[in-house]
C-alpha cells in the first residue's frame, strides 16, 4: 500500500488480524525460523516512529549453541537461591507499591496461568520451575535480546516499546508468535558478559520468537482487555 492510498478492507483486516492475534506463547514448536525471515521482521519493525529518527533499539539475535549458552548461565543461577540473590534487575520494570485495578489484573493472569498448568498456589516449586522457562525462551528457536545505550532517557523507552510492538505485530503477520520477556533483567550482567555488551550498553528486555505449539495447554491463555470506556475520554466542548 504506498503512503497516501486509501486502505482497503483487506488491508484493514489484515493489520487489525495481527494486532488482535499477539499474545504471549508460553510454548514454541522446534521448528526453525529462516534468518531471512527474522531480517525481514527485524526490517519492518525498524519503521516504528522515534524521536527525531535516532532508533535507540539494538537487537541481538540467538539461535543455536549461542542461545543454549545463555540459558544454561542464567539457568544455573536461577536454580541457585544464593548465587540469585546476588544478581538484581537491571531497572524496576513493575511499580514499587501496587494499587488497584493495576495489582488485580497482575493476579487475575498469574492465577489464569497457573490454573491452565494446573499449578497449586502453595506449590512453589512448580511456580519457580514454570518461571524459570523464561530463561529457555519457552523452548523457541530464536531468542532475542534488546538493548540500548545508557544515555537515551525516558522518550527513548517510549520510542523502544513501539518498535518492540511492531517486532511482535510484524511476527504475527508471517505466522509466527512470540513473548516479550522483562524476566530477563535480573540477570543483566550474565546477558551483558555472555553477548559482550559495551560499558555503555544496557539490557532493555528479552522476547521469543517462532512457532507456537498449539498443543500446549498454557497456550490457551488469552487475558483480557478493559473497554475503551474505561481507559479513554472523549471531550468535544
Amino acid at each position: 500500500m504506498n503512503l497516501f492510498d486509501e486502505p482497503s478492507e483487506v488491508h484493514t483486516a489484515a493489520v487489525d488480524a495481527a494486532i488482535t492475534s499477539r499474545r504471549s506463547i508460553r510454548a514454541f514448536l522446534p521448528t526453525p525460523v529462516p534468518r531471512a525471515l527474522v531480517e525481514d521482521i527485524l526490517r519492518v519493525a525498524s519503521r516504528a516512529p522515534s524521536g527525531t529518527n535516532i532508533q535507540p533499539w539494538q537487537v541481538h539475535v540467538l539461535t543455536g549453541a549461542a542461545k543454549q549458552r545463555l540459558s544454561a548461565r542464567i539457568l544455573a543461577i536461577y536454580g541457585d537461591p544464593a548465587e540469585r540473590a546476588k544478581h538484581e534487575h537491571e531497572y524496576e520494570y513493575y511499580p514499587k507499591e501496587w494499587a488497584s485495578p493495576y495489582l488485580d489484573r497482575r493476579r487475575k493472569v498469574g492465577w489464569d496461568l497457573y490454573g491452565l498448568l494446573g499449578i497449586e498456589k502453595t506449590d512453589k516449586a512448580r511456580m519457580h520451575e514454570q518461571h524459570g522457562r523464561n530463561y529457555r525462551f519457552f523452548d523457541a528457536p530464536v531468542g532475542l535480546i534488546f538493548s540500548i545505550d545508557r544515555i537515551m532517557q525516558v522518550g527513548s523507552w517510549l520510542d523502544y516499546g513501539m518498535f518492540l510492538q511492531s517486532v511482535m505485530v510484524a511476527a504475527r503477520a508471517r505466522g509466527l508468535h512470540t513473548c516479550p520477556q522483562a524476566a530477563f533483567t535480573q540477570f543483566h550482567r550474565v546477558i551483558a558478559e555472555e553477548l559482550a555488551f559495551r560499558p555503555d550498553q544496557m539490557l532493555v528486555c528479552g522476547m521469543a520468537l517462532g512457532y507456537a505449539d498449539p498443543e500446549a495447554v498454557e497456550n490457551r491463555l488469552e487475558t483480557e482487555r478493559a473497554p475503551v470506556s474505561e481507559f479513554a475520554r472523549f471531550l468535544e466542548d
